[in-house]
C-alpha cells in the first residue's frame, strides 16, 4: 500500500508514529483526539466498520503509545476490532479512505501492515494468552527491558480462555505484562453475565480510591503519628476494598489492580500505565471508557452504540437501507417457530442483534439466553437444555462455531442432544477478512457422527428446512446461510428422492453428459452455468441436495446415469460436500469422476465478496469453461481408448 497524505495542517498528519505523538504537549492531546474522531466517523461513514469500540479508546491509545515503546514493547488488542486508533498513531491515519476496501488496511491489526501489530486476533478472548507467551519468551531471552500490554474489553473478558490464561499469568509474578481493561460495559450489546455486574459495581465504586488517596494525603502531614497510622490503616486495605470495591477478585489471583481510571482522561490513564509499568510484574489497570464516546449518534444508539454500522450520513447517523437478508428472514421465521413451540429456546454469545434475535427476544423474553462471548458454553449450555426436555437453537456467526467444535462433537452429538446452531455468514463474507469468512464449518462438521446439514438456496427453503431441523429429536442439526441480502427464489423443477431437480437435462439429447450439485445458495451461479454449458451442446442436470449431510442416496444413481459429477459449494474444498460426493460413490462403486469448486484452503484477504469469487474462479463463466473442458478431455480420452 502507498502511503497518502492526511489533511494539511491537521495535527494527526504531524503523527508518522509513536516518536511523534510522545513530542507533543499534553495541551495539544485533546486537538489530537478530536481529529482522530473525526476522521473515524468520516471514515467509517463511507466504508463501514467498527466505529463505537474505536471512539471509545481514543485517548487510552494515545495513553499507551505515549508511555510505551511499541513495537519494543508488544501492545496487543482483544479484540482487535479496537485497533484503528492504534493503526492512526503508527503511521496509517493517510490511509484510512481504504478502510476494509480491497488492498487497503484491515478491519484488524495485520502483521502485513506494520510491525506495530502482532497478531490479527479478531477471534474475542484470545490476547491474553498471546501477552503470557510473549511476556514469558522475553523471559526465557532475557530480554528484561521489554513490556507486554494486552487490551482487553468490549466483552472480550466474558470469554473463558481469557481467564484461563489470567489463572496462569497470575502463577508468574515476575513478567513484565500489563493487562487494560477497557471496561465500556459493552460487546455488541450491554454486556451480560457475572463478571459484568462485578465490573458494574466496580465503575460503581470510585469513593474507594478518592477515599484512599484523601486518608494518604492527610495522614502525611501529621508529624510523628501520621506515617504509622497510614500504614496501619493500609495494612487493613484489603478489607476496605472487601467493603467499598470489590477488585480483590483480581488481587486474589494475585494480579496487582490499578484503578478505576476515567479512560476519556488522557493524562489519567498516563498516570495509572507508568505506574504499571513501573512494578515490572502483571498488573490490571481498569480503565472506565464509552463506547461510542464524541459522536452523540453512537453513544445514544441503545442496540450497540454504533459496533459495526455499514455505511451512514456523518451527519445525520442514518445507515443506509439494508436489502432484505437472510439473517432477517432467520429472524422472522424463529418467533414464528417459537410461537408454534414452547420448547424452543434461543442462545446467543454475545450477538443478539448480528444473528437476528432481538424480535425473539423481545417476543420471548424468558426463553433467549445471551452467554456472553462464549461459544464452548453455549453449546454445552444447549446441551443441558436439550438434556432438560428443550429445543435450543444456538445463532452464530460460522466462524465462531470452529472455537465450540469439541462441545458439539462431545457434549451435543455424543449424547444424540435435540440442539439446532444456525451459521449466519457461511461462506465467503469479504470485508472482514480471513478471519471471517466462514469457509471452515461444512469441512469439520463432516465428522461428527449423527450430525445433519441443511444448506437453504433461497427464502423459502430456509423457512422450510429450519422448520424441519427443529423437528429433529434425536441428534444435532445445522443451518448454514451467507452474508447479504437473500438470493430470488429459484423453484424446483422436480423431486430426486429428497432434493430438489432445479434442472432437467434435455430427455431428446440422450443421456446427460454433467449432474451439478448446487449446494444452497450457489443455485444461481449453477443454473447459469448449465445456461452456458446448453449452449456449447453440454447437457446437463442441477440439483439441490437440500440437506448435505447426510446426503440423499439418491444421489448414487443419478449420478451414475451422468459421465461428470460437479460440486460447487461456498466453503473450503478440503473436507466439504464434495469429499462427500465423492466418497459416496467410492463407497457405492460408482465410477464417475467428480469435481469440486469450493474455496481454495488459504487465508482470502478482505475485499467484496463478488470480487473474491471472481479471484477464485467460483463465477458461471469460470465453471463453465473448466467444465467444458473437462467434458472434451473426457470424451478424447473415450474415443482414443482401444476399446471402442
Amino acid at each position: 500500500m502507498s502511503e497518502r497524505t492526511g489533511r494539511p495542517g491537521s495535527l494527526l498528519e504531524s503523527v508518522k508514529g509513536p516518536r511523534d505523538l510522545k513530542l507533543l504537549g499534553a495541551a495539544e492531546l485533546p486537538r489530537l483526539a478530536a481529529e482522530i474522531r473525526d476522521l473515524l466517523v468520516s471514515a467509517t461513514a463511507r466504508t463501514g466498520g467498527h466505529l463505537g469500540p474505536n471512539l471509545g479508546v481514543v485517548e487510552l491509545t494515545i495513553a499507551l503509545h505515549r508511555v510505551f515503546d511499541s513495537p519494543r514493547d508488544r501492545i496487543l488488542w482483544d479484540t482487535g476490532h479496537q485497533a484503528y486508533v492504534h493503526k492512526m498513531l503508527t503511521g496509517r491515519a493517510g490511509l484510512f479512505d481504504t478502510l476494509r476496501q480491497e488492498g487497503g488496511l484491515s478491519g484488524y491489526p495485520s502483521q502485513t501492515e506494520s510491525e506495530h501489530d502482532i497478531v490479527e486476533n479478531s477471534h474475542a478472548s484470545t490476547a491474553l494468552s498471546y501477552a503470557d507467551g510473549l511476556a514469558k519468551a522475553y523471559k526465557v531471552r532475557r530480554e528484561s527491558d521489554r513490556t507486554v500490554v494486552a487490551v482487553i474489553g468490549d466483552g472480550a473478558l466474558t470469554g473463558g480462555m481469557a481467564w484461563e490464561a489470567l489463572n496462569n499469568i497470575a502463577a508468574h509474578r515476575d513478567l513484565p505484562l500489563i493487562i487494560v481493561v477497557n471496561d465500556n460495559g459493552r460487546s455488541y450489546s450491554p454486556t451480560i453475565g457475572g463478571l459484568a455486574s462485578h465490573l458494574a459495581s466496580l465503575r460503581a465504586t470510585q469513593r474507594y480510591e478518592d477515599v484512599l488517596e484523601f486518608v494518604k494525603d492527610n495522614l502525611a502531614k501529621v508529624p510523628v503519628v501520621g506515617p504509622p497510622v497510614y500504614d496501619a490503616l493500609h495494612g487493613v486495605k484489603k478489607g476496605i476494598k472487601d467493603v467499598l470495591a470489590p477488585q480483590v477478585m483480581f488481587e486474589d489471583l494475585g494480579l496487582k489492580y490499578i484503578g478505576l481510571v476515567d479512560g476519556h482522561d488522557e493524562q489519567a490513564v498516563e498516570a495509572a500505565l507508568r505506574k504499571a509499568r513501573g512494578f515490572r510484574r502483571p498488573v490490571i489497570v481498569h480503565v472506565l471508557t464509552k463506547k461510542g464516546f464524541g459522536y452523540s449518534f453512537a453513544e445514544n444508539h441503545d442496540e450497540d452504540c454504533f459496533h459495526s454500522p455499514t455505511p451512514f450520513d456523518p451527519l445525520t447517523g442514518e445507515e443506509k437501507p439494508k436489502p432484505h437478508g437472510w439473517t432477517n428472514v432467520f429472524s422472522q421465521e424463529i418467533v414464528r417457530l417459537g410461537a408454534e413451540r414452547q420448547d424452543i429456546v434461543a442462545i446467543t454469545a454475545a450477538m443478539l442483534g448480528p444473528t437476528g434475535l432481538i424480535p425473539f427476544s423481545e417476543a420471548y423474553p424468558d426463553r433467549l439466553y445471551d452467554v456472553g462471548i462464549a461459544e464452548q458454553h453455549a453449546l454445552t449450555s444447549a446441551a443441558g437444555l436439550a438434556l432438560g426436555g428443550l429445543h435450543p437453537v444456538v445463532a452464530l456467526y460460522s466462524t465462531f462455531l470452529n472455537r465450540a467444535f469439541d462441545q458439539l462433537l462431545m457434549d451435543v452429538a455424543l449424547h444424540r442432544l435435540p440442539v439446532t446452531v444456525v451459521l449466519d455468514r457461511a461462506g465467503v463474507t469479504g470485508d472482514d477478512g480471513a478471519s471471517h469468512n466462514g469457509m471452515w464449518d461444512l469441512s469439520i462438521l463432516q465428522v461428527v457422527p449423527g450430525l445433519s446439514i441443511a444448506v437453504p438456496r433461497d427464502e423459502p427453503r430456509l423457512r422450510e428446512l429450519l422448520a424441519e431441523a427443529v423437528r429433529v429429536d434425536d441428534g444435532p442439526t445445522v443451518i448454514r446461510y451467507p452474508k447479504g441480502p437473500v438470493t430470488a427464489e429459484i423453484e424446483a423443477v422436480g423431486q430426486l428422492g429428497g432434493m430438489d431437480v432445479l434442472r432437467a437435462g434435455d430427455p431428446d439429447a440422450g443421456d446427460p453428459d454433467v449432474l451439478i450439485v448446487s449446494v444452497g445458495p450457489m443455485a444461481e451461479m449453477c443454473l447459469e452455468a448449465a445456461a452456458l454449458l446448453d449452449a456449447q451442446g453440454i447437457s446437463t442436470t442441477v440439483v439441490d441436495p437440500r440437506w448435505v449431510k447426510p446426503l440423499d442416496e439418491a444421489l448414487v444413481p443419478a449420478a451414475g446415469a451422468h459421465k461428470l459429477v460437479v460440486v460447487v459449494e461456498d466453503s473450503g474444498r478440503v473436507g466439504g460436500v464434495g469429499d462427500a460426493v465423492a466418497r459416496m460413490l467410492r463407497d457405492a462403486d460408482v465410477d464417475v469422476p467428480v469435481r469440486t469448486y469450493g474455496i481454495p484452503q488459504r487465508f482470502l484477504d478482505h475485499a467484496k465478496r463478488a470480487k473474491i469469487l471472481s479471484e477464485i474462479g467460483l463465477t458461471s463463466q469460470d465453471i463453465a469453461r473448466e467444465i467444458t473442458e473437462a467434458v472434451a478431455k473426457r470424451s478424447a480420452a473415450l474415443e482414443s481408448h482401444p476399446a471402442r
